[in-house]
């Protein structure tokens, strides 16, 4: 069976509300550009089988955008402390811990941490021309080994690199 991770750093936050990093929220651009995301999941038919989010605010609100887009429930999402302000063994505790039985595996998080899990994981990455690999609201497509205990150093393949910024359509949800 053919494993992918999704990777989704959170959608844009709002740090003109005064609180703390946990419970910052996301900016109506945000939540638009989340729903675009998931909207554009459900097109290209990646829906995921399982969703691990780090119970930040504006990663949870991420993931359950996402999930209101693709017609998920979004009470199978799963919420682990450790994808918060994590490192790379952290994360792939995590993926190790919750994907096994799944073929498809989104996880919602933040950077610096994806940036460096994606780095960890893929045999190649290129930076696009801005300089920055992930942008909120981008998603990574990863193809993975057969067994995600067992993730290792460029044991994965990029296979897309996509940005809700660049899915602006006409259509974009209100």
């Amino acid at each position: 069976m053919q494993r992918e991770l999704l990777i989704l750093r959170h959608a844009k936050s709002d740090w003109g509300i005064e609180t703390d990093d946990f419970n910052r929220p996301l900016k109506k651009k945000g939540k638009k550009a989340a729903l675009r995301m998931g909207l554009w999941l459900k097109q290209e038919d990646l829906i995921p089988d399982c969703i691990i989010t780090s119970p930040a605010v504006r990663a949870l609100k991420t993931a359950e955008w996402v999930c209101e887009a693709m017609a998920i429930d979004r009470r199978s999402v799963i919420k682990d402390p450790r994808v918060y302000d994590a490192e790379v063994n952290s994360l792939l505790h995590v993926l190790a811990e919750h994907s096994k039985d799944y073929r498809r595996v989104l996880l919602v998080g933040h950077n610096p941490d994806l940036e460096a899990l994606l780095t960890y994981l893929a045999d190649k990455v290129d930076v696009p021309p801005d300089g920055k690999l992930f942008a909120t609201a981008t998603l990574a497509r990863l193809q993975m080994p057969n067994d995600w205990t067992q993730l290792t150093r460029s044991s994965a393949k990029l296979l897309l690199l996509v940005r809700a910024a660049d899915l602006r359509s006409e259509e974009d949800p209100d």
